[in-house]
C-alpha cells in the first residue's frame, strides 16, 4: 500500500522533537513537506513559508499535521479541509469552541478526517489509570501542572496574548487527561485567574470542580513559574481506599504507592496511528471536553492581577 503523503504546518521544537520521529517510525507516512515562517525543516523535504505556498505547490499531499501557536491554527485548518486534505491538529486544536466546531462540520461536508489530537491521553499508564478508577467513587483530587515557562516557552510571547491561553498551554494536558481517566462527568465550578499586569492571559490558576461521582475536594493548581524540575502529577484517592498518582505527565503510574507496570509504543507514535485508521475508516475524532474545561475556567474565574512578568 502506497504511503500517505503529509506535511507539518508549523515547524518548531515539537514537531521536530515529536512529530517527525513519529512520522518516520510510521510505515504508512511520508513526510513531502513543511511549513515555517524561518524556513525551518527537515533536509532533504521541500520547505515553505506558508501554507498557502504550500497548497499551491503539486506535491501530491493527502493530509497535514497543523503545529502552529493556536491563535492561527483555524484559518490554516480551514484552507487545507477545503483543499481536501485530512487535518491533524496540536492541542489545543482551536482558540475557541465554535472554531473547532466549524471544522467538525465542514471535514463532515468535504468527506475527509479530522483528528484533535491530545497526546498525554496516549500515555499508556493513562489508560491504566483509567482502568483502575473505572465505576468508582472519587473522595479527592488534586492536580498539580507546575512548570517553568522560561523553559518550555523561551521568548514566545503569544502564549500570553489574549487566545495564547497562558498556562492552559500545559494545563489543557492535564485536563485531558482527567477526560480520559475520570469515571464521570467533571465540571468547574469556580476559578481564580492570575493575571501579570502587562499581559493578557494567566500565568497561574487554581480552580475547584465538582461531579456527580464525587463526594470531596477536586481542585487543580496549574503554575508558569515553578522552579526546580516540573511538577505534573495527578493525584485521586476514591471512596473504597484506592490511592491512585499520575506522575511525570501521566507517563508513570502509582496505585497505594506501588509502581505499575504500563508498556506502549509512545504518546505521537499513538497519535500517528489512530491517525492513519482515522483515515482508512473515513471517520474523525474531535474532542472538544479539554477545551471545554479550559472555557470554563475563563467564564467562571475571578481575575487576579499579580504583578509583572518579563522574559
Amino acid at each position: 500500500m502506497r504511503p500517505l503523503r503529509i506535511g507539518i504546518i508549523g515547524f518548531g521544537k515539537i514537531a521536530a522533537d515529536q512529530h517527525v520521529p513519529a512520522i518516520a517510525g510510521h510505515p504508512r507516512l511520508e513526510l513531502a513537506a513543511t511549513v515555517s515562517r524561518q524556513g525551518k525543516g527537515v533536509e532533504g523535504v521541500p520547505c515553505f513559508t506558508s501554507h498557502q505556498e504550500m497548497l499551491e505547490a503539486d506535491l501530491g499531499l493527502e493530509a497535514v499535521a497543523i503545529t502552529t501557536p493556536p491563535g492561527v491554527r483555524y484559518a490554516i485548518a480551514r484552507d487545507c479541509i477545503e483543499a481536501g486534505l485530512h487535518c491533524s491538529l496540536e492541542k489545543p486544536p482551536t482558540v475557541t469552541l465554535s472554531e473547532i466546531e466549524d471544522l467538525a462540520c465542514l471535514t463532515e461536508g468535504r468527506q475527509v478526517t479530522l483528528q484533535t489530537t491530545w497526546h498525554s491521553q496516549h500515555n499508556p499508564a493513562v489508560a491504566a489509570a483509567a482502568q483502575a478508577l473505572a465505576g468508582k467513587r472519587i473522595a479527592s483530587m488534586q492536580v498539580t501542572w507546575h512548570e517553568d515557562v522560561r523553559k518550555w516557552h523561551p521568548g514566545q510571547d503569544w502564549i500570553f496574548e489574549a487566545g495564547g491561553f497562558g498556562v492552559f498551554d500545559p494545563g489543557i494536558n492535564a485536563f485531558s487527561i482527567l477526560m480520559k481517566i475520570f469515571p464521570g462527568a467533571l465540571f468547574v465550578c469556580e476559578a481564580e485567574l492570575r493575571f501579570p499586569e502587562n499581559r493578557q492571559a494567566p500565568i497561574a490558576a487554581e480552580i475547584a470542580c465538582t461531579s456527580p461521582v464525587a463526594d470531596g475536594d477536586l481542585r487543580c493548581s496549574l503554575n508558569f513559574l515553578h522552579s526546580g524540575g516540573e511538577a505534573w502529577n495527578i493525584d485521586i484517592s476514591t471512596a473504597d481506599g484506592i490511592r491512585l498518582s499520575l506522575r511525570e505527565g501521566g507517563s508513570k503510574l502509582e496505585i497505594d504507592g506501588a509502581p505499575q507496570s504500563a508498556e506502549g509504543e509512545g504518546e505521537y507514535p499513538s497519535l500517528y496511528r489512530e491517525f492513519v485508521d482515522l483515515i482508512d475508516a473515513r471517520r474523525s475524532l474531535v474532542d472538544v471536553r479539554p477545551l471545554s474545561l479550559v472555557a470554563d475556567a475563563f467564564l467562571l474565574g475571578r481575575r487576579a492581577t499579580v504583578e509583572a512578568f518579563d522574559w
